[in-house]
């Protein structure tokens, strides 16, 4: 029996991946505590998510109510199911900057603490597992904003010609910059995941990702951008743009591609190994452009005010490259673009946004 773990299995991309891997006839074992919804309320709870997957996966999917942060759960986890375990997806994380600045303590101990608690009983338990670690562009800090950039009408775009014209590369430098505390906390996950690798030989994988985005987001407005716009137009909710004119740019992967590039790795993984990862090219789109996606989709306009002051740290522009990843793994690309995400979305998730907002009926 080949188990496939799963942490945060609720999320965007865990649920992605427990489908996935089930899919290919392994046993996953999702932990989730829904820690989202103590983050950033109910409306963000991912427990909607494990329900279906238990519906869905039957005896495939196994699930542990659990927090990456209690090592000795995950050590007794780990020691049950030994060197069956050949793969670990850490999705679980405090994602949200402006939560992390509140409560860095427990930003720190959630994202840095739990991850070296997982590499650890993964060293353990199952050192031959391969180990994939969502990390985060925001491990470059606010680097990216040093890049020549020029306003265009709806969005900043990078300068014509510039080496990181096509997407930023995994050689920006992580230091001197400003992370937000959230970027701080997965720099020290990230840099402990290279490490297990390098040091160790564990066969773990970086993968700094963009924007995530998809049909099974619990958005809300700390974390989940597309997710949470699209909600916002069909259900008539203001939504608050942060700085830089609305034009900040993002690039958005569909969880399901995220997914696909994260198989790849597993069936040919390597050591220690660092990529960007993302919409790149393909799929990207600044936060008026999405606006105006979103209500195309929708058909309905979207309530809206701007504050002209940014996020502390936030990107003007970022558009991952992805050269590293499609030169080790060619066959892998991304197919989906902001449009086609939006629908996907707008169409998975309207009725139960509706049905939300409806008061309940009075005997």
């Amino acid at each position: 029996m080949s188990v496939a773990i799963v942490t945060g299995a609720g999320g965007l991309v865990g649920s992605e991946a427990a489908r996935h891997f089930a899919g290919l006839g392994m046993h996953v074992v999702g932990i989730d505590n829904d820690m989202r919804s103590r983050l950033f309320g109910l409306d963000a709870s991912t427990r909607w998510q494990v329900e279906l997957l238990e519906a869905e996966l039957g005896a495939a999917y196994e699930h542990v109510e659990a927090d990456i942060r209690d090592g000795e759960v995950l050590n007794r986890l780990f020691r049950r199911l030994g060197s069956d375990i050949t793969l670990v997806v850490h999705t679980a994380a405090q994602p949200s900057h402006d939560w992390a600045a509140r409560e860095p303590i427990v930003d720190f101990s959630i994202n840095a603490q739990g991850t070296l608690n997982l590499l650890e009983v993964t060293r353990q338990r199952c050192p031959h597992a391969v180990f994939v670690f969502t990390s985060t562009n925001k491990v470059y800090g606010d680097s990216p904003n040093r890049l020549p950039l020029e306003e265009r009408a709806t969005r900043w775009e990078i300068a014509a010609g510039h080496r990181y014209a096509g997407g930023v590369l995994e050689d920006m430098s992580i230091d001197q910059s400003l992370h937000s505390v959230f970027g701080a906390s997965k720099v020290a996950a990230d840099v402990m995941v290279q490490e297990y690798g390098r040091y160790f030989g564990l066969l773990t994988g970086c993968f700094r990702a963009g924007c995530l985005t998809g049909p099974c987001h619990s958005g809300s407005e700390l974390h989940g951008f597309l997710s949470y716009l699209m909600k916002c137009v069909v259900t008539d909710t203001s939504y608050t743009v942060f700085g830089y004119k609305g034009k900040q740019v993002r690039d958005n992967i569909h969880s399901a591609e995220l997914i696909q590039a994260f198989d790849r790795f597993f069936r040919a993984p390597r050591a220690g190994e660092v990529y960007n990862i993302g919409g790149g090219r393909r799929s990207n789109c600044s936060v008026l452009e999405a606006i105006a996606t979103c209500e195309r989709v929708a058909g309905r306009r979207l309530r809206w005010t701007y504050e002209d002051v940014n996020r502390r740290g936030d990107h003007i522009w970022w558009v991952s490259g992805l050269d590293k990843f499609t030169e080790h793994y060619p066959g892998w690309r991304v197919t989906r673009g902001v449009t086609d995400i939006c629908q996907s979305i707008y169409e998975a998730n309207v009725e139960r946004w509706i049905a939300s907002t409806e008061a309940p009926a009075h005997a």
